[in-house]
């Protein structure tokens, strides 16, 4: 799944050692959704791609997640899992962009013809004598 925003919070890294013994980390942040009602979205990098993927607050991103859900003590717990993000400008900077080129007159309808002046149209359903459209 992708979600389109700016990054309008960044949490502290949390980190740790699993049971195995191995060590492990995740970033939070929270993503602010560029639709005419705004959604706050809290999502995480969890190991590598905690550090694969540094984000600052009001960097503009195309998030792409899967959403997890998981059971605690009895309790569910679902959470968004990011594995990508790409900048706004890094999209940008591939895209090629058409050379500028000028558009010339005669492609404009009308261009270098002088307008003809148009009589006003009469009422329809009036000969015309009457003040009142009705």
């Amino acid at each position: 799944m992708e979600v389109k925003g700016k990054i309008i919070a960044v949490l502290p890294e949390i980190s740790g050692t699993s049971k195995a013994g191995n060590p492990w980390k995740k970033r939070e942040y929270v993503l602010e959704t560029l639709e005419n009602y705004p959604k706050k979205v809290h999502f995480d990098f969890f190991g590598e791609r905690a550090d694969q993927y540094p984000l600052n607050v009001g960097d503009t991103i195309t998030l792409s997640f899967d959403i997890e859900s998981r059971e605690y003590n009895g309790r569910w717990f679902t959470g968004i899992r990011g594995w990508k993000a790409e900048k706004a400008d890094a999209a940008m900077a591939g895209m090629p962009v058409p050379p500028a080129q000028p558009i010339p007159a005669s492609a404009y309808p009308g261009a270098g013809a002088p307008a003809a002046p148009q009589a006003p149209a009469p009422f329809p359903g009036g000969d015309g004598t009457e003040d009142l459209p009705f």
